[in-house]
């Protein structure tokens, strides 16, 4: 329900837009910019779910092999101590505890497009034990909160743009990412707990919290003693590693318990080309409601009322040109990961400016698009608490980026 309404919202805003600009300004060519981007849009959307095919499909099949050889469920049982306690409504010992392993540590290490498909595979066995197939379950939000919040160690890509753009050390901006991105994920899923009334000072959850937050102190200081090219070299040998090791357990444990490998995994692979196929409405209806609400100037009118804002708080107003960014990225990957480019060309890929949109990048997932993309899958209509807590999330990294930008670069 409430992606409806912001669905509505960034449409109508953009044809108001539209229609200001044209009685009071003239300019009457914003009605053709505005229908020109929702086709452009909408052949953007379909386009990515397309794309997304072949690597769900791939992704699916794995799995399949996984389920069936066993793998799922030793996965399972290693994270059921503190997943059963985060998760109390999904049965102990379940399948979906694997798949959701999966998502995460594919999301830790940046692999988007390994994170997607078991993140989707997810949602679908969360769905089999969904009382209500309309209404997103309390396991269901937990979930997309977690992947939502965008917990990422490794920020390959935004280094690699860093280098493209002449930064004199592309990975200076990973620890302040580390930080703000470990700060969105921990308010995302405290603000879940205390909505479902799940106990953090049980001794599990506390012990895990506790473990975690010492784990990425321990990252931190690790990663301050490489220089940018041993961190890009160790982080794509460890993805690496981590994906193949992972595909060539689940293909090795299904053979040792004799199940037939390449049927497990085309029954599998049919399920995820399914999938794919389903989320192509729903991609092409978020691509073109953003689409428009940015070709109408809708979105830069915002950005120029939140900078004055900055500006009466004494904030340093060198980093209102980070807003756009910091905006968009709960809206588009894509259209924030091109005002990141774009703050990097414009003011420099060592500026305040250009390092702050890098860890605003970095800090969170595109929520809506996880949204969108994970609850249409299932066809959940209400979504409850999930806007609520997801946008919390975004909101403790952002305000995390803006107060450690100025501390490290500053």
């Amino acid at each position: 329900m409430v992606l409806n309404y912001i669905w509505l919202a960034l449409i109508l805003l953009a044809v108001l837009m539209g229609l200001v600009q044209a009685v009071f300004f003239g300019q009457t060519e914003i009605f053709s910019e505005l229908l020109n981007s929702t086709f452009t849009n909408a052949k953007t959307g379909f386009e990515l779910a397309l794309g997304l095919t072949g690597v769900l499909t791939f992704w699916t099949g794995i799995m399949k092999i996984g389920e069936q050889g066993g793998v799922i469920n030793t996965l399972s049982k290693g994270v059921a101590p503190f997943f059963s306690r985060i998760f109390p409504e999904v049965p102990k010992g379940h399948k979906v505890f694997g798949s959701m392993l999966m998502n995460v540590s594919a999301n830790v290490l940046g692999l988007d497009n390994a994170a997607t498909p078991m993140g989707l595979k997810a949602m679908s066995e969360l769905q089999e034990i969904n009382p209500d197939k309309k209404r997103a379950s309390n396991a269901m939000i937990m979930f997309i909160v977690l992947g939502a919040s965008g917990l990422t160690i490794v920020p390959t890509s935004i280094m690699a743009y860093r280098a493209q753009l002449g930064a004199a050390n592309p990975a200076d901006v990973f620890m302040p990412i580390l930080i703000a991105t470990y700060m969105s994920t921990l308010v995302g899923l405290l603000a879940c707990c205390f909505i479902q009334k799940i106990n953090i000072l049980d001794k599990v959850v506390l012990g895990t919290i506790v473990g975690l937050t010492a784990l990425m102190a321990g990252l931190v200081v690790g990663a301050s003693l490489m220089d940018q090219k041993q961190l890009t070299t160790f982080s794509a040998i460890f993805a690496a590693i981590f994906l193949l090791g992972i595909i060539t357990w689940f293909i090795v444990q299904a053979a040792s318990c004799k199940i037939n490998v390449y049927e497990a995994f085309i029954d599998g692979a049919k399920d995820g080309f399914k999938t794919a196929v389903s989320l192509i409405p729903f991609m092409v209806a978020i691509l073109v409601a953003v689409g428009m609400f940015r070709t109408s100037g809708a979105m830069n009118l915002l950005e120029q009322g939140l900078a004055w804002v900055f500006e009466q708080c004494g904030i340093n107003p060198d980093m209102a040109g980070a807003v756009p960014t910091a905006l968009m990225k709960p809206l588009s990957g894509g259209g924030a990961r091109g005002l990141m480019i774009e703050a990097m060309t414009n003011y420099g890929a060592d500026s305040l400016v250009g390092r702050l949109c890098c860890i605003l990048q970095g800090t969170t997932d595109t929520t809506f698009y996880v949204l969108a993309v994970y609850f249409g899958s299932v066809d959940i209509k209400e979504t409850r608490h999930a806007v609520a807590c997801c946008l919390l999330s975004d909101f403790a990294g952002m305000i995390t980026a803006f107060i450690i930008a100025p501390i490290f670069f500053g």
